[in-house]
């Protein structure tokens, strides 16, 4: 009889009211996003925005000039 407890217990993680747990935060958010105070959408998240919003522009930043040095780099073939 262990196979019925197994997929009864299944059966409750999955289902819909396991996510019942969790507080909607949906119309907080948007009325964080929709307001107008001039600050750009993707740093209305606040700090972690803000925070992941410069790491990608520097990931990106560094990137294309890491690329254009291999790129200068490959273009001048050495002399032997």
């Amino acid at each position: 009889m262990l196979a019925p407890r197994v997929s009864q217990a299944l059966i409750r993680s999955f289902s819909s009211t396991a996510r019942n747990r969790f507080k909607n935060r949906v119309p907080e958010k948007q009325k964080l996003f929709q307001e107008e105070n001039d600050i750009p959408l993707y740093l209305k998240g606040g700090v972690v925005d803000n925070i992941l919003y410069r790491v990608t522009m520097g990931l990106c930043l560094g990137g294309t000039a890491y690329g254009l040095y291999c790129l200068g780099w490959a273009s001048f073939p050495r002399n032997k």
